[in-house]
């Protein structure tokens, strides 16, 4: 299991994204003589939190190792949000939801890569388990270019169950795995949830019979599979697209 950290942000992207959010701030770490020191010193003036001048042992250790261009932040632990807050989020934007639910994701760079490509294309909320969930720490934070900062991230238990409340609240669910329907001639124009398998076996037996649908990405090559977060990428996508069609989101 990769080491990591939850309370440590470090790499100039992801620091500075800081400044946008509500996200508290202890302490930001520099290098000495760094050029972005100015820019690390309007952070921590902003956020009211010393600014810490480090030597390069000192910031590597801090961030385990990780490559940190210079600059760290500790941050207080993540601020998960409720399903209560994706619904609001696409209610306060006029939008149909859109939700990503993540099936057991533990590959870290993979759920920052989700979470980034979810933010970009205006999804409404991400969900991941508790348990079978990689760690939203600095490696997803780092990947993900900050974007885990500006998505509602939503914890949950149990996978099987969330996707039944979802239905309830009118969500139609959209397992993405072999054998499924072509997902470049789907409607997505609707309350939707996609649901990502894992990199491994793709969805669990229980999460794919709850499915409303289940969309395949063709495959032209020799290789059958993609890699979770470029399959997540390409049904997400498709996704806007189709909606944008219609001239929905």
């Amino acid at each position: 299991m990769e080491k990591q950290r939850d309370d440590i942000l470090f790499g100039r992207n992801p620091v500075f994204e800081l400044f946008d959010t509500d996200v508290d701030v202890n302490a930001v770490y520099i290098l000495k003589d760094s050029p972005i020191k100015a820019k690390a010193a309007a952070l921590a003036k902003k956020k009211g939190c010393p600014l810490k001048e480090v030597s390069s042992e000192k910031l590597s250790s801090i961030c385990l190792g990780g490559v940190h261009q210079g600059i760290a932040a500790s941050v207080a632990a993540i601020d998960y949000a409720e399903i209560d807050d994706i619904f609001a989020l696409a209610d306060s934007k006029n939008e149909k939801p859109m939700i990503v639910l993540l099936d057991s994701i533990e590959d870290p760079h993979n759920l920052g890569a989700i979470i980034r490509t979810a933010e970009c294309a205006g999804a409404h909320g991400v969900i991941i388990e508790k348990r079978r969930s990689a760690t939203v720490g600095e490696t997803v934070m780092k990947t993900s270019a900050g974007a885990a900062l500006h998505i509602p991230l939503v914890r949950i238990g149990n996978t099987a169950q969330t996707i039944e409340q979802l239905k309830k609240r009118g969500v139609w669910i959209v397992g993405a795995d072999m054998n499924g329907e072509n997902c470049l001639t789907m409607d997505y124009d609707m309350p939707l949830c996609l649901v990502i398998g894992s990199e491994g076996q793709g969805l669990h037996r229980l999460v794919r019979d709850k499915c409303d649908f289940i969309a395949s990405i063709p495959m032209f090559g020799k290789i059958n599979s993609l890699n979770a977060s470029v399959a997540a990428g390409v049904l997400i996508y498709e996704a806007v697209r189709s909606r944008s069609l219609k001239g929905g989101k």
